[in-house]
C-alpha cells in the first residue's frame, strides 16, 4: 500500500483528557487507511501507443477510529508514504519514456507504487498476458532510457511447467528503474498458480516492491479443491525514515470454509504502528474475527486497541482491550466483554485501571456475520485465468507423484526474482506487543 510536501501526520493521536467511553459495542471497526494515487500523462502524437495514460497518484494515509464501545478515542492521519513532491512521480514517468512512443516499441512502465490498504486485487486487474513464444529483446528509447523483455518456459518433474515473462527498464542515467515478472505454473497433480512481482525506484531514492499470487490445488487428505490468494506490498522513502509494508492472504475451499487476514506495518521517523486482523468462517456457521492494533514512539510511549469475537448459531462472545503505556512505565488499560446467550439477553462487563467497572445483563439483539461477504463462488468466478491454465500433457501410464506434505509445485523455483536486500519486508514484530 504518494507524495506530499507536508509529509506524514502523526500516526496516532492519543488524547488522555478526551477519553470517551460508550456503553454499547454492537460492532467494532478499527478504521482503515485510504490511498489515492494520481499521475497524469498525455501523449499528443498520432501513432503513439494510445491517446494518453492517466493514473491517479496522490496518497492519503488515515487511521480513523470508528464508533466503538469501551475504548479510548485514538486518531491518526499519516497522510503520505513519501514526503516528496507529487511532480517527482510525474516527471519520473516522462524520464522512462518519451511523451510520444511509437507503436510496437518496448514495454510501457507500470512502475507506480502499490496502494496502501487495498487488499488483494483480482487477476483481471493485473492484465497478465504471457507471450506464446520465447523472446529476448531490448532497446533504447529516444530519451536514452532503456528497456528489455524476455519470456520462456521451465519444465520439471511430475509434469511441472512454468511459463514466464520478465520486463523492465531504466532511465538514461540509471537513477530510476522498474521491473515486472508474470508467471503461471502447473503440474500433473492439478496444481495451478498465477503470479506477478514488480518493483521500482525513482531518482529521489523512493523504492517499492509488490507481489501477488493466486493458487488452485487439491487438498491431499480431503480431496477438496482450494483456492488461495495472497499479496505483499511495500514502499520506502528515500529522503526520510519512513515506509510501510502489508501482507494479505485469503483461503477458500469448496465446502465454504474461508480464511482472511492481514499484517500491516508503517513508520515515520520516530513513530511506528502495526495492525493485524483475521477472519475465519468454517462454512457451517461458526465465525471467529479479531483485530490487534498498536503503535509506539522511540521515546517509549506505546498504545493500542484489540478485540475478538466468536459466534455460532446466535451464541457467542466479544471481548477487547484499549491500553496505553508511558515512557516511565505507567500503564492504563480498559477491558470489556460481552456474552450473547442467543435468547435476546447479553451480559456486558468490564473494568479499567482507574477503578471503573460494570457488570450488567441487558435486552439486546445479537448481530454478527455468519458467512463471508466474498466466498467460494465469488473467488471461482473471479479466477477464470487461473482455472484455464493448461498443464503439460501426461503420457499414458504415467501418474502424478502425490506428496502428502507440501505440493511439488510450491517448492519449485519461482519465475519471479527475489526482492533486492534493500526492498525486503521489514520485521513486523514490535516490542509494543509485549505490553498488550
Amino acid at each position: 500500500m504518494a507524495a506530499s510536501s507536508r509529509g506524514f501526520a502523526t500516526p496516532f493521536r492519543l488524547e488522555p483528557r478526551g477519553i470517551e467511553f460508550r456503553k454499547s459495542r454492537r460492532s467494532f471497526s478499527v478504521g482503515g487507511d485510504r490511498v489515492r494515487l494520481s499521475r497524469r500523462i498525455r501523449c499528443c502524437c498520432p501513432g503513439s501507443t494510445g491517446s494518453g495514460k492517466s493514473v491517479e497518484k496522490a496518497e492519503e494515509w488515515r487511521f480513523d477510529s470508528k464508533k466503538s464501545s469501551n475504548r479510548v478515542r485514538i486518531q491518526a492521519m499519516p497522510s503520505m508514504p513519501f514526503a516528496s513532491p507529487q511532480s517527482h512521480f510525474v516527471s519520473k514517468q516522462e524520464k522512462f519514456y518519451p511523451r510520444c512512443t511509437p507503436r510496437n516499441s518496448g514495454p510501457q512502465s507500470r512502475d507506480t507504487p502499490p496502494k496502501r490498504d487495498t487488499g488483494i486485487a483480482n487477476e483481471k486487474d493485473w492484465g497478465i498476458n504471457l507471450l506464446s513464444e520465447n523472446i529476448n529483446e531490448s532497446g533504447t528509447n529516444e530519451d536514452g532510457s532503456t528497456w528489455y523483455r524476455e519470456s520462456g518456459e521451465d519444465l520439471g518433474e511430475n509434469g511441472y511447467r512454468c511459463r514466464w515473462t520478465r520486463m523492465g527498464g531504466q532511465s538514461y542515467d540509471g537513477s530510476s528503474e522498474w521491473k515486472e515478472t508474470w508467471w503461471e505454473k502447473s503440474d500433473w497433480t492439478g496444481y495451478k498458480e498465477l503470479g506477478v512481482e514488480k518493483s521500482g525506484r525513482n531518482a529521489e531514492g523512493d523504492s517499492w516492491w509488490e507481489t501477488w499470487q493466486e493458487v488452485l490445488h487439491q487438498d491431499e487428505w480431503s480431496n477438496l479443491a482450494r483456492i488461495e490468494r495472497s499479496a505483499q506490498k511495500q514502499a520506502k522513502s528515500g529522503t526520510e525514515n519512513a515506509g510501510w509494508y502489508e501482507k494479505w492472504w485469503e483461503k477458500y475451499d469448496a465446502k465454504g470454509s474461508t480464511e482472511k487476514g492481514a499484517h500491516k506495518y508503517g513508520r515515520l521517523n520516530e513513530q511506528s504502528w502495526w495492525e493485524r486482523w483475521g477472519e475465519n468462517y468454517d462454512g457451517r456457521g461458526s465465525v471467529l474475527k479479531w483485530t490487534d492494533k498498536w503503535a509506539e514512539t522511540e521515546l517509549g510511549t506505546k498504545w493500542g486497541d484489540k478485540w475478538e469475537e466468536k459466534f455460532f448459531a446466535g451464541i457467542g462472545s466479544r471481548q477487547g482491550e484499549t491500553w496505553h503505556l508511558s515512557p516511565s512505565g505507567d500503564r492504563w488499560s480498559r477491558t470489556w466483554g460481552e456474552e450473547h446467550f442467543g435468547n435476546g439477553k447479553v451480559h456486558k462487563y468490564g473494568k479499567s485501571t482507574t477503578g471503573e467497572s460494570w457488570d450488567i445483563v441487558v435486552d439486546e439483539e445479537t448481530y454478527y456475520e455468519a458467512e463471508p461477504h466474498y466466498g467460494w463462488a465469488d473467488v471461482v468466478g473471479d479466477s477464470s485465468q487461473l482455472l484455464s491454465i493448461e498443464p503439460q500433457e501426461r503420457p499414458p501410464g504415467v501418474y502424478p507423484n502425490l506428496d502428502f506434505g507440501t505440493s511439488s509445485s510450491s517448492s519449485s523455483s519461482s519465475a519471479a526474482a527475489p526482492a533486492d536486500d534493500d526492498e525486503s519486508p521489514p520485521d513486523t514484530t514490535s516490542p509494543a506487543s509485549s505490553s498488550q
